[in-house]
């Protein structure tokens, strides 16, 4: 479906580029012709996957970054310029989410959310858009939220507070930043099932089972889909999508957004006595 060439000499910043949806979008932009730079706090795990990324015939740099702390953000920033000399895109992936009733949350559990999803995507944002602006280059942002970023969600409140907000940052620096030649889009993901977040969203097969029974598609998302809707969103084709948010999740918002939708359980049988009944309250 894409051309060999889409993001040939784009260099990608992604921030928790080292496991899971961040990984499989570097491996897809790699194949695409990118340059990548890849963060993240666990300094081993990144260089591994980097020593793996290049053995697969990437170019792929990696330098560790708590996106918590603007100045290790200044400092990766620098890193990866002083290696590739500039930077095309940042993909703002880095996150950490549990499930937990909000009234036991301690407020290092909230800023734990909040730190890394809302001032983290914050901090790599404005140092990268500075420096584009000061130099007079454009550039593209992509910022991975949320289906509930825009509806909410009981029981992950700290993640929806900050994906909302980092939704709003996507809309706002459109605007805002359009006249420099940065252009903002977003992707909100549904149930992607990576190490790290199923283990702390859905630890019990049951759990899990009844998530994905609320998406009509009744199954998960492949990486490689949010992989290949990142690399479109970051590519010159795309270079009209600005402040949009694509959604990507089988459904399963919508199938919760109808009043209606819960109908869906019932059987031909009772539909056929409701019907009956439908006819009799009319007479």
């Amino acid at each position: 479906m894409f051309d060999k060439e889409l993001l040939r000499d784009k260099v990608v910043l992604i921030t928790g580029g080292g496991t899971g949806l961040g990984r499989a979008m570097g491996e897809r932009f790699l194949e695409l012709g990118a340059k990548l730079a890849i963060t993240s706090r666990r300094e081993e795990v990144l260089a591994q996957t980097a020593s793996e990324l290049r053995a697969a015939g990437g170019e792929a740099f990696h330098t560790p970054c708590d996106v918590r702390d603007a100045a290790q953000v200044q400092a990766m920033i620098d890193a990866v310029e002083g290696h590739y000399g500039h930077i095309d895109v940042l993909v703002n992936n880095a996150a950490g989410n549990f499930a937990s009733p909000t009234e036991s949350l301690s407020p290092r559990a909230v800023d734990a959310v909040l730190n890394i999803v809302l001032h983290g995507t914050f901090y790599t944002t404005l140092e990268l858009g500075r420096r584009w602006i000061a130099a007079g280059r454009g550039g593209t942002m992509l910022n991975i939220v949320t289906t509930y970023a825009s509806t909410g969600s009981a029981f992950v409140v700290p993640s929806a507070a900050a994906k909302a907000g980092v939704l709003a940052l996507t809309r706002s620096l459109a605007v805002e930043w359009a006249r420099y030649g940065i252009r903002q889009a977003a992707i909100a993901p549904g149930l992607f099932p990576t190490d790290g977040a199923w283990s702390r969203l859905a630890p019990t097969p049951e759990l899990a089972e009844k998530l994905v029974q609320g998406v009509p598609l009744k199954r998960v998302g492949e990486k490689a889909e949010l992989a290949n809707l990142a690399a479109y969103l970051i590519s010159d084709y795309a270079g009209y999508i600005n402040g949009e948010v694509v959604t990507i999740d089988g459904g399963e918002w919508l199938q919760g957004a109808g009043q209606f939708n819960d109908l869906l359980e019932v059987t031909a049988e009772e539909w056929s006595e409701l019907a009956g009944l439908t006819r009799k309250g009319k007479s």
